[in-house]
């Protein structure tokens, strides 16, 4: 039966009768992008396609009018009259507020009238049942009805989540992939984890012909109902229960039926962390998701560490201490990680690869940068490129960094105040060597381009460099100057001012005072 929707909606979704061809609509393409720095080098890989989706446009029409139909006309009618129809993020329907649309532009208000109770009403009777995670769906879809409940445990309010499956999602990681290596990928909510995820079940299952079952806890990755989504092709799923039961229903999952590959969703547990290390020693490929921005989060995340290898804090005597310039107390890795590589999803075009995950651990425990490969997705046909960063880059041609600058998590970027550049770097510029090239030692770069902004520079008057030769200052955190008196020698033999600070938390200071 099809469902009765206003115009426009109402002739998209007709337009499923006119049986169009999958290779009707033109395939894109898409690169690894390569800007201009120093600690990057450019290697050639392959070419492969620009994500579109795994349905033709009918069917998506179809599954984004099964969503809708939980809204009442008029909020229907506003949502398909906007230009952004199909890239609808969610709606949301609060009791007492007006409902509103979320698109990639912003927020739109679908109604002058406040939501209802019957308006919560009829939405929730057009949905599954509610488990404990107030999560529901709408049968052989993706998308994700969450409740807000009262205190007597009334729903009063709903995020109507769009559920999509695109295929080409997983192209950027397809060697990986291919190669039959684990992988854990870490982001932020809403960039995209669970498509690539669902993209990756599909890609081993058919193109790879492999054995794959899906440990779905939310019904995320295949979707509502006891048939799964055609998004995940043929790779199996097991629903869990609720939450707590994930990582039995892991374990299960492999002692029952024999799968080559495990796919899970949201790693949250020490429990769960347990029960992916524990497969992984059985020799199957595992590919899930974890709750973090980047790699430290995990490293010092007590219930996921395991995930990396687990952090243990080692002892050395003064003469190994004296000669690698640390003090005697230092965290090192405590055993071999449960995944052999690790993503952190920048956006839903870049990608931040780690091939060696047990590397990167020992890089950043040690303070040094890890290898990494950022790849970039462009829509154009172009040729691909990677960007490698090298591990403690050349400075001066000479002299290497042993301390790389701490990279901060979320927070401490959060708590970090802004940075006062002192006024003579900024009048004298050194004899007016204009543009002034700033170099930065054990400083976010992110808190001196939020202190340019707040000074109102141009672009051209100061700029950030990697090269030594290049620096017409220094910038640097005191704590982590000490320690490298390699790049005080570097810097005074160029004769280049050095600038130190110490930075102070934004509830004790106003500012971070900077000497010379």
């Amino acid at each position: 039966m099809l469902l009765r929707f206003p115009v426009p909606l109402h002739l998209l979704l007709l337009r499923r009768h006119q049986h169009l061809l999958p290779n009707s609509v033109p395939s894109k393409r898409f690169n690894f992008s390569h800007p201009p720095q120093s600690l990057f080098k450019t290697v050639p890989v392959l070419r492969v396609g620009y994500p579109t989706s795994t349905f033709s446009e009918d069917e998506s029409d179809v599954e984004l009018g099964r969503l809708l139909s939980l809204l009442p006309e008029e909020m229907r009618r506003r949502v398909s009259e906007h230009p952004e129809l199909h890239m609808l993020i969610e709606v949301v329907m609060d009791l007492g507020r007006k409902p509103l649309a979320r698109f990639p532009s912003g927020d739109f208000v679908i109604s002058e009238y406040p939501i209802t109770v019957q308006d919560i009403q009829h939405a929730t009777a057009q949905v599954g049942d509610f488990a404990v995670d107030n999560r529901a769906g709408i049968s052989r879809t993706l998308h994700r009805i969450s409740a807000i409940r009262n205190r007597k445990g009334t729903i009063i309010g709903l995020t109507c989540r769009v559920g999509r499956a695109i295929s080409g999602t997983a192209n950027l990681l397809q060697d990986l992939v291919q190669d039959g290596s684990s992988l854990l990928l870490i982001g932020p909510p809403g960039v995209g984890k669970t498509t690539i995820i669902r993209e990756i079940a599909r890609m081993l299952a058919n193109d790879y012909k492999k054995r794959v079952m899906i440990v779905d806890t939310s019904n995320e990755i295949g979707g509502d109902g006891d048939i799964p989504h055609a998004g995940i092709g043929s790779a199996r799923r097991m629903q869990v229960p609720n939450s707590d039961m994930q990582h039995k229903v892991l374990i299960e999952a492999v002692e029952n039926h024999m799968p080559q590959v495990i796919v899970i969703d949201e790693i949250g547990t020490k429990l769960e962390a347990m029960a992916a290390s524990t497969i992984a020693q059985r020799g199957i490929q595992l590919v899930a998701t974890a709750h973090g921005i980047t790699i430290e989060n995990l490293i010092m995340n007590p219930s996921l560490e395991m995930l990396v290898g687990g952090i243990q804090s080692v002892t050395l005597g003064d003469e190994e201490a004296s000669r690698r310039g640390v003090q005697k107390t230092i965290l090192e890795r405590k055993g071999p990680s449960t995944f052999s590589c690790a993503v952190e999803i920048i956006s839903k075009t870049q990608l931040q690869i780690h091939r060696s995950l047990e590397a990167t651990v020992d890089a950043i425990l040690s303070g040094r940068f890890p290898n990494v490969e950022v790849r970039r997705m462009k829509s154009q046909e172009q040729e691909e490129s990677v960007q490698t960063r090298q591990d403690a880059p050349e400075i001066g041609g000479e002299i290497m960094l042993e301390d790389a600058p701490e990279r901060a998590d979320l927070k401490t970027r959060q708590d970090e105040s802004p940075l006062m550049l002192p006024n003579d770097m900024l009048e004298n510029s050194w004899e007016h060597k204009l543009p002034l090239r700033l170099f930065c030692y054990g400083i976010l770069e992110a808190t001196v381009t939020q202190a340019i902004k707040q000074l109102k520079m141009n672009d051209a008057d100061l700029q950030l460099t990697d090269n030594i030769s290049e620096a017409n200052a220094l910038l640097a955190l005191q704590s982590k100057l000490k320690k490298n008196s390699r790049i005080q020698a570097a810097f005074k033999s160029h004769d280049i001012p050095v600038y130190v600070t110490k930075f102070v938390g934004a509830c004790n200071k106003s500012h971070t005072s900077i000497t010379k």
